[in-house]
């Protein structure tokens, strides 16, 4: 199979989709790998690094995308790149398709199968293309939320982990699962005081444990997300419905009772976001205000550190990427439920029920077209 990886294009996308070692295992296996000049420049890998590992450097991106039977990438096409589709394109990556009706029309105009990285799911129900990233974008949430609560870049000038005498900071995350386990694991860390709120009350009682009752956790409802919100300098947005836009659980009204200069880091914008207020941003223009409250919403914040993020996504993959190769799709598919669950789009139809629903499209199961 001819695997090709062109250059990411999102607003400063630093990440690329295979690396070195990546490259000289497909080859080996009697793959031919095209990559585009400098695709991994962002995350410290040389085209010199790839020509040795056994790929091709291919110039343009238009070039890769018309060589390859599977592209794979790191975030979902961008408008420029719908020009590249054409049926029988395997393409593997990140997709988010509910909250983008307009790649999903692109997707299926052009019949694209399209594999998200997303919505790969094992059979004890783990989502592990998903993990590194979330693991990552949980870190990096208290990171970023810190240095906005400091007054010079817009906050209310608050230290996370306060000084002896000073309270510390109060952080609230919305989200027991990867994300917010790595948010509470940092900011506790840092001396915050934390607060969890999931409406799995058996995932509290795991967070309980692990942290010892240094966190506090709440049972998720209405009422509980609006009082915890009153005391939050730091909200984070950590809700995740595989595939589905995100709940918003955290409406206008809520906004209105929180601190001035309070700073909220909504990490499910991907999915649309949990926060009423929010929009995607970029690393470009990352922040802006609502209510007097600096939100930050950058869609894809593993970019900022993109060496670390690159081979922790790519650990987690290729062993994908390499059954693809090695049966094509449907082989693949038949063989691997969770590569199935992974299909989106299929010949024309969307295959991931949750797409279908967030964009009031029907669905046609990935069983009656392979």
């Amino acid at each position: 199979m001819v695997i090709g990886v062109p250059k990411e294009i999102k607003d400063h996308e630093a990440r690329v989709a295979l690396v070195p070692a990546g490259v000289r295992a497909l080859h080996q296996h009697g793959h031919q790998i095209l990559v585009q000049a400098g695709a991994g420049l962002g995350s410290s890998i040389r085209d010199h690094e790839y020509e040795e590992a056994g790929a091709t450097i291919i110039g343009s991106a238009a070039e890769v995308w018309a060589k390859a039977d599977l592209v794979a990438k790191v975030k979902e096409p961008q408008p420029s790149e719908f020009q590249y589709f054409r049926p029988g394109l395997i393409l593997f990556t990140y997709l988010h398709l509910a909250p983008i009706p307009e790649t999903t029309k692109a997707l299926l105009d052009a019949r694209v199968a399209g594999v998200a990285y997303e919505t790969i799911r094992e059979a004890d129900g783990s989502l592990p293309l998903l993990t590194p990233m979330s693991e990552v974008a949980g870190r990096m949430a208290v990171q970023v939320g810190a240095r906005y609560l400091e007054a010079p870049n817009g906050g209310r000038g608050i230290l996370l982990g306060g000084i002896p005498g000073v309270a510390p900071a109060k952080v609230v995350i919305l989200g027991g699962g990867i994300v917010g386990h790595n948010s509470a694991k940092i900011a506790h860390g840092m001396g915050a005081d934390v607060t969890i709120i999931d409406r799995n009350l058996n995932r509290l009682r795991e967070l309980d444990d692990i942290y010892n009752a240094g966190v506090t956790t709440l049972a998720s409802n209405e009422y509980t997300i609006k009082e915890s919100l009153r005391q939050a300098d730091l909200l984070i947005g950590a809700v995740l419905i595989p595939g589905a836009s995100a709940p918003r659980l955290v409406t206008r009204e809520m906004l209105k009772t929180m601190k001035r200069g309070s700073v909220l880091v909504d990490v499910a914008i991907d999915q649309g976001g949990c926060f009423e207020s929010s929009r995607a941003t970029t690393h470009s223009e990352p922040t802006y205000y609502v209510e007097d409250l600096l939100h930050y919403c950058v869609s894809n914040m593993p970019a900022a550190v993109a060496h670390t993020s690159t081979f922790g996504l790519t650990n987690a993959t290729f062993p994908y990427l390499l059954q693809l190769a090695e049966k094509g799709l449907a082989k693949a598919c038949h063989e691997s439920a969770a590569i199935a669950e992974g299909v989106n789009t299929y010949e024309g139809h969307i295959t991931y029920p949750a797409v279908a629903e967030s964009q009031g499209r029907a669905f046609k199961p990935l069983s009656e077209l392979l």
